[in-house]
């Protein structure tokens, strides 16, 4: 028996792709990556549905280094598909020789996305990944060249797919007949398609191109308010918000709140003026019960201790410039 290591996004595409390999007796495993564009749950769920071993690895710093700078550029907004899909089969391929797996998988669907998944785009992947003979789309693979793995009988082409095109109407009928029920709609899942999430991870890199992943989840919280070029200010929507970034404290960051005032918590990360300080608890205030008092006093919190200072609350106008 033929053992396959796949790539395992939860989603219908990647989940038929197992299923199709499972049901002609391969035996199949999944690997599904972390990292804080993307988790791990929906391929958790889906694994045990597909009652498949599933394999979880975070990745989140080496996938930064790579979406700060991608060989084959972006999508229409910040996804480095090519470069991420390449670098996910490079790494699921170390698995696969660590453990004695004889081919990789994904659920690729050859014409579906545009540009990251059009004929070239899939032969740059599998080169890059540097695994180029041990990739299998079943998706679409009888409309893809024939592969090594299927003319050493590890995999039956005749029982593989030949699903093209973005219409999801081939996957679903599939998934119908195959009695696969439970399954996530289209889109979603990756943070960098999404084009608000992009416009701030794009600001985090132009001003602070040496960001780690912990400014990166930072950019998943609240508000976020530009202070400087050096500087900016995460601010709290509402308790779970304020819970992120109370949890966020041990890291290199400053946190502002009004003493004895009920208000939003605010974290200030990079490397904040005096002057950047004001600006970030005059926002503050101005989103707290002490909005329309005429000076406020405002904490902030460093790991070298504490510093009180007072602010005039900003008119909502003009913190909303500033906005990011």
């Amino acid at each position: 028996m033929s053992k396959a290591l796949g790539l395992l996004s939860g989603g219908l595409d990647s989940s038929l792709a197992a299923l199709c390999l499972k049901r002609q007796g391969i035996e199949v495993t999944a690997v599904a990556f972390v990292t804080p564009f993307f988790g791990g749950s929906k391929a958790e769920r889906m694994a045990r549905q597909l009652d498949i071993p599933l394999i979880i690895e975070d990745i989140s710093k080496i996938h930064l280094d790579m979406v700060k700078s991608p060989r084959y550029g972006y999508g229409k907004n910040m996804n480095p598909c090519i470069d991420c899909h390449a670098m996910m089969f490079r790494l699921a391929g170390e698995i696969m020789s660590e453990r004695g797996f004889d081919f990789l998988f994904s659920g690729e669907v050859l014409g579906q996305r545009p540009m990251s998944q059009n004929s070239e785009a899939l032969r740059s992947v599998a080169n890059y990944s540097g695994h180029p003979d041990r990739i299998l789309r079943p998706m679409s693979a009888k409309i893809l060249p024939i592969t090594l793995m299927e003319e050493q009988g590890l995999v039956d082409r005749e029982q593989l797919l030949d699903i093209q095109g973005r219409s999801r109407r081939p996957q679903e009928a599939l998934a119908k007949e195959w009695n696969l029920t439970d399954y996530p709609s289209s889109g979603g899942g990756c943070l960098l398609t999404e084009i608000h999430f992009s416009a701030r991870l794009r600001d985090l890199f132009v001003h602070q191109p040496d960001c780690t992943v912990n400014d990166v989840e930072l950019l998943k919280i609240g508000r976020q308010f530009r202070l400087s070029e050096q500087s900016k200010l995460t601010l709290g929507r509402h308790q779970k918000d304020n819970d992120s970034i109370r949890n966020a404290a041990d890291s290199p960051y400053i946190i502002l709140h009004t003493p004895g005032v009920s208000g939003p918590l605010g974290l200030v990360s990079g490397q904040p003026s005096e002057e950047d300080l004001q600006i970030a608890g005059a926002i503050l205030a101005s989103y707290g019960k002490a909005k329309d008092q005429e000076h406020v006093e405002v904490l902030a919190e460093t790991s070298a201790g504490e510093q009180c200072f007072t602010v005039v609350p900003m008119p909502r106008s003009d913190s909303k410039e500033m906005a990011v």
